[in-house]
């Protein structure tokens, strides 16, 4: 059986099946479209971020000019690092007294929660894919089964010919939604592992920033001022 045959057969059964399949099958074709579209989108976003934050790391402590560096955040829009130092670089200039660590900490947690939340978004479609879509597909291959048993009850007899369109309609929603929940289970927990990581590098830095801050040596030069976004 060659694979224009194999193609054939799966459209005719997606095409002979009953309207509350088909249904089924559009609802998760949709859900598999957007968990791809999240995938490869989220993927090329965390690796351009991964790159920057790397890139400002390597810049940071390279250049003893904190002055130079900030003005260089502009070339650093999708690296939570920029947002961070300047943050830090900002409170570091007001020269704030008494419990300036704590003050920093908060302002730091703050947009570190903030980029976090920016990266996660739509990354909770694919852990809904991932827990629904089985479950919808098996929804269809439940009514493909009925369906079948309609069909012997109808016919008065279970001969391949009566039972094969209702059984075959059941076990393509079953493929269908595994198809569209495995694919979205790898690529959210794979996203996941990769957004922690740049986390990690977020509370890395700010120790470093917190650090510098209560040393004194995050200062602005004079007529420096921090851009704002």
């Amino acid at each position: 059986m060659d694979a224009v045959e194999v193609q054939s057969g799966l459209w005719s059964m997606i095409s002979s099946a009953g309207p509350v399949v088909k249904l089924v099958m559009l609802v998760l074709l949709g859900m598999s479209v957007f968990s791809w579209a999240i995938i490869f989108y989220k993927v090329n976003l965390i690796r351009k971020i991964e790159r920057e934050t790397s890139a400002f790391y390597d810049l940071f402590w390279t250049k003893s000019d904190m002055g130079h560096v900030l003005r260089a955040t502009g070339s650093y829009a999708l690296t939570p690092l920029s947002r961070l130092f300047k943050e830090a670089y900002s409170i570091s200039e007001k020269g704030r007294q008494g419990s300036r660590e704590g003050y920093v900490n908060r302002a730091l947690k703050k947009i570190r929660d903030l980029d976090k939340a920016a990266m996660e978004k739509s990354t909770a479609f694919l852990a809904t894919t991932g827990n629904t879509a089985p479950f919808i597909g098996l929804f269809g291959t439940v009514w493909g089964i009925m369906n079948t048993f309609g069909s012997i009850g109808v016919s008065g007899s279970a001969n391949i010919a009566v039972v094969a369109p209702g059984i075959a309609e059941a076990l393509v929603a079953t493929a269908m939604g595994l198809f569209a929940a495995i694919p979205a289970v790898i690529g959210y927990n794979y996203l996941l592992t990769r957004i922690d990581g740049v986390s990690n590098d977020m509370d890395a830095f700010s120790a470093d920033l917190i650090n510098l801050v209560e040393e004194g040596t995050l200062h602005a030069p004079e007529n420096t001022t921090v851009e704002e976004e």
